[in-house]
């Protein structure tokens, strides 16, 4: 398998608005991949259809080879959603057993071992634990279940820096060991830097910039960058020069009720 998503003319339209319209992208298996773009972009919108939360209104997308739905197809899938959900009233060692209950592939040594890594008590419950840890934990109840992809959205928007660094790290750590493909969602793009090979920009609805991260910079320097200039260009200036061409959400709406 080549590609862990592929999709075709994807659109998902609530009520008059489409949050996604005509997305037709690749997403290479076996990469970090950076899901980037403005508020009302439609990341979460693809996220939530790539993960079987939500169903096409047009188009076609096909997930690990087949489409995102059934609870085969869903064990090979690990989601971890923008506020890190877990059971405020459960242990920490309650929410591994749950997890070794519900999903056949469970790796319960990898879940042991993670949670002391993070040197949390597992007789804790979530309800105490930090922004970071209950991050770290959800992390560790979607990649315990050996899934063959990991879908990562905002997970990082609400955690301080140092939180931020490690929760990066874990899933630098994960991608490298088991080979499996990431989607990670976020707004820090400098974040991506360290860990992403791969990039899709998404603005008003739409896709606007895919490829590898490497290529993507090389020819936005040479288009961007003056000779003049020693320094070659971030990822950020990449994507802010690439949302700056894109056009307004709005226009977007507008076309998609027409």
């Amino acid at each position: 398998m080549t590609n862990a998503i592929e999709a075709g003319g994807l659109g998902k339209r609530y009520r008059r608005r489409w949050a996604l319209s005509d997305c037709t992208l690749t997403v290479p298996a076996g990469q970090v991949v950076g899901l980037v773009g403005p508020n009302g972009a439609g990341k979460t919108t693809l996220l939530h259809l790539a993960v079987g939360l939500a169903t096409p209104t047009s188009g076609t997308i096909s997930v690990l080879g087949a489409r995102p739905a059934g609870s085969k197809r869903l064990a090979r899938i690990g989601f971890v959603a923008q506020d890190a959900p877990v059971y405020a009233g459960l242990s920490v060692a309650g929410h591994l057993r749950m997890g070794r209950s519900l999903n056949p592939g469970w790796d319960d040594a990898l879940a042991r071992r993670r949670v002391e890594q993070t040197g949390v008590d597992p007789r804790q419950r979530a309800s105490s634990l930090s922004g970071g840890q209950r991050a770290q934990l959800a992390l560790t109840l979607a990649i315990a279940k050996t899934p063959d992809l990991l879908v990562l959205d905002e997970p990082v928007a609400s955690l301080d820096p140092l939180a931020r660094r490690e929760f990066l790290e874990a899933v630098a750590e994960i991608a490298a060991l088991r080979g499996i493909t990431v989607i990670l969602s976020t707004h820090l793009v400098a974040d991506l830097e360290r860990i992403c090979g791969y990039l899709i920009l998404l603005a008003a609805s739409r896709v606007r910039m895919a490829g590898p991260v490497a290529g993507l910079l090389a020819a936005h320097a040479r288009l961007q960058m003056p000779p003049a200039l020693p320094t070659p260009p971030t990822l950020d200036d990449l994507v802010i020069a690439a949302m700056r061409e894109a056009p307004a959400a709005s226009e977007a709406g507008a076309e998609g009720t027409r």
